[in-house]
């Protein structure tokens, strides 16, 4: 899986492009999701998304995806967890200190980012992991507040 993680930093823009096209899928079947139960859709959805996700960003489902922030090179790879940038231990080679045979994720995140349309979100400061999302669906998550977030959803500026 490790060289198949390498391919899709080096091929970030092309990754970043499919995404771009998938996510307003996801977004669109907000209402079936509404339909069907956020917490019945968890379990199938999360299982697609973690099988596509594990081939090909190694995955470790955090629920909180941030991989168009950090160049298609997934943080919770990094043996530290960490989660804005490189610890400072990144070899001269560009290797990780811990595991000398990987490169550092934060290395690919940059190389990555600067390939991306949107690699200038590689500044965006992350929020710390909230270890509770751990094993959900990322995806029905930005459904769900696309969802909530809609005009039709939005008591600011109700006149009542």
């Amino acid at each position: 899986m490790y060289s198949i993680r390498r391919w899709v930093v080096r091929h970030a823009r092309s990754v970043e492009t499919a995404y771009r096209m998938f996510e307003p899928v996801v977004i669109k079947l907000a209402p079936f999701w509404n339909w069907v139960g956020y917490q019945r859709a968890e379990k199938p959805v999360g299982q697609v998304e973690k099988l596509s996700k594990e081939l090909l960003f190694d995955c470790k489902m955090c629920g909180q995806c941030v991989l168009s922030a950090t160049g298609m090179s997934c943080p919770m790879n990094c043996p530290k967890s960490m989660r804005n940038g490189p610890c400072g231990g990144v070899l001269q080679n560009g290797h990780c200190e811990v595991l000398p045979d990987k490169r550092c994720v934060w290395v690919d995140a940059w190389e990555g980012s600067q390939k991306m349309q949107g690699g200038d979100q590689i500044h965006a400061v992350q929020l710390p992991v909230d270890h509770r999302l751990q094993g959900s669906s990322s995806w029905l998550r930005v459904a769900r507040k696309s969802s909530d977030d809609a005009p039709h959803n939005n008591q600011e500026g109700r006149d009542d």
